[in-house]
């Protein structure tokens, strides 16, 4: 279903944005920390036997994360995913796992 989603996801004392745009064939990802800025930017195409992905603007701080955020969406969306991430700082292992199951989670939605 095509439309903006948006979610408030806290996890180990911090607090993350996400909006979510979606469209017939594809999927934007904004993931902030703090304000509302767009960062780092890496896009995805899901197709068989795995995703194509690139950066197209460098992160600073978890491009893994940011990468596999874009990966996961274009091959469960069979799409694009084009995925923002404005993060001030690494996450933990803990936190990261929260981030990719609610914006999954939101994926899901209306599918």
């Amino acid at each position: 279903m095509t439309g903006i989603h948006q979610k408030t996801i806290r996890a180990e004392d911090r607090e993350f944005s996400v909006r979510m745009l979606k469209f017939d064939n594809g999927t934007f990802v904004s993931l902030a920390e703090g304000a509302n800025n767009l960062g780092a930017i890496t896009l995805s195409l899901g197709v068989s036997p795995g995703p194509v992905t690139t950066t197209v603007i460098p992160a600073k701080t978890e491009p893994l994360l940011l990468k596999l955020i874009a990966e996961r969406v274009s091959s469960h969306t069979q799409g694009i995913a084009i995925v923002s991430s404005s993060i001030r700082r690494d996450v933990d292992n803990a936190t990261a796992r929260t981030l990719v199951a609610d914006i999954l989670s939101m994926v899901q939605e209306d599918a």
